[in-house]
């Protein structure tokens, strides 16, 4: 490919000897799981994201997970989250023996419908899943009333995230617990696995910090069942060395994508889907010609508070965004499709018969274009 969705051996060129130190630093100190190199990671990332308790986990899917047996999620119960959205979401809440009960998005930032969610509580509700999607975090204000309202934990799914902000407050800090991953296409990626929960509250992180270690905090002392879900050293010192570089590594992804909205928008006449945020259910979307290109939209999140650890388009019409994304491909730009089904369509949560519009919509009209300097020169 000549324009690959993400080039990480370019990514870091500029810092590789730090990575390498950090590689012998691990090494001679004979220490490969949850050492010196995770506490530090834990105290360096709680304070960027403004947070007490940081707590380094195996990977997002698990933080979840975590997250959601610290809050008491168990079989029988129902936690509430959007049906578009990484299958880590809905199947953290089925590993548990919970069901997951599904709400559909918004046509702006594709994040889940704060209105709808009201409507899907009920006696066997246990917890919100707000997934902060693509980067953009979702309209918190209403779910957390909500949740405050019927005595609810909100989970904050910011896998696509970090450095995210609504309102100027950080990803990861507005509800109960906030859930990071650290694969290597997030934003702040690591050499392999990793993940985070982040809380304010002083119990559920401990909680957390004894799950993660078989629900020990004394060895071969067991006060839950808990599972192996920890971080190990290396991907934790490579972790501190991206940190340091994640303030620049985000200004530049902004920057590149006001770049390519101007772009799209002189070659592909490609415009916004609508004139304000529809969150909360209010208005509605453009009428569209099938090929039509709409551009990612901004919604509540002010400026430098979007992450875009995805640049998503919308091409509009049945076929065209697969086609359109051929006819890149043919021209050596990679694209991705986030996400081709929707979890109330996947064979394993087929039960409901439920009918989601917008995300069976998104589904079919979604493309991720890569978002670097070498994308922006072939598209221009």
């Amino acid at each position: 490919m000549k324009v690959p969705m993400l080039d990480l051996v370019s990514e870091h060129a500029p810092y590789r000897a730090e990575l390498v130190a950090a590689f012998e630093r691990v090494l001679d100190s004979g220490r490969f799981v949850l050492g010196p190199e995770v506490e530090a990671f834990e105290q360096e990332i709680g304070r960027w994201i403004g947070v007490p308790h940081a707590i380094g986990v195996s990977n997002g899917s698990d933080a979840l997970l975590l997250a959601l047996q610290a809050v008491g999620v168990g079989p029988g119960d129902e936690v509430i989250c959007p049906t578009f959205t990484f299958f880590a979401t809905a199947g953290a809440v089925a590993r548990l023996g919970a069901k997951p009960v599904f709400v559909d998005s918004a046509e702006c930032c594709y994040n889940l419908r704060a209105d709808q969610v009201a409507a899907k509580i009920g006696p066997k509700t246990k917890g919100i899943i707000v997934v902060h999607l693509f980067g953009q975090c979702a309209d918190m204000d209403p779910i957390l009333e909500l949740a405050k309202k019927h005595h609810l934990p909100v989970i904050e799914d910011a896998a696509q995230a970090l450095g995210g902000k609504d309102k100027g407050r950080q990803a990861g800090t507005m509800g109960t617990l906030g859930t990071f991953s650290f694969f290597p296409t997030k934003n702040l990626g690591a050499l392999g696995e990793g993940g985070l929960v982040t809380t304010r509250d002083p119990g559920l992180a401990e909680k957390i910090r004894k799950l993660r270690v078989h629900g020990a905090k004394q060895k071969y002392y067991h006060e839950l069942v808990g599972g192996n879900f920890r971080l190990h050293e290396l991907q934790a010192a490579f972790l501190r060395v991206k940190l340091g570089h994640l303030d620049s590594a985000l200004k530049r992804r902004r920057n590149l994508a006001l770049r390519l909205c101007e772009i799209l928008r002189e070659k592909w006449k490609a415009i916004m889907p609508l004139d304000s945020c529809v969150c909360r259910g209010q208005g509605g979307e453009r009428e569209t010609v099938p090929g039509h290109v709409y551009l990612p939209f901004s919604c509540h999140a002010g400026p430098g508070e979007h992450t875009w650890n995805q640049f998503s388009i919308r091409v509009t019409g049945p076929g065209q965004r697969d086609g359109l994304k051929e006819k890149l491909g043919s021209q050596g730009i990679q694209t991705e499709v986030y996400y081709p089904r929707a979890m109330h369509e996947q064979d394993c949560f087929k039960s409901s018969r439920e009918s989601f519009p917008t995300a069976e919509k998104l589904s079919t009209e979604i493309l991720a274009l890569p978002l670097t300097e070498r994308s922006c020169l072939h598209l221009a």
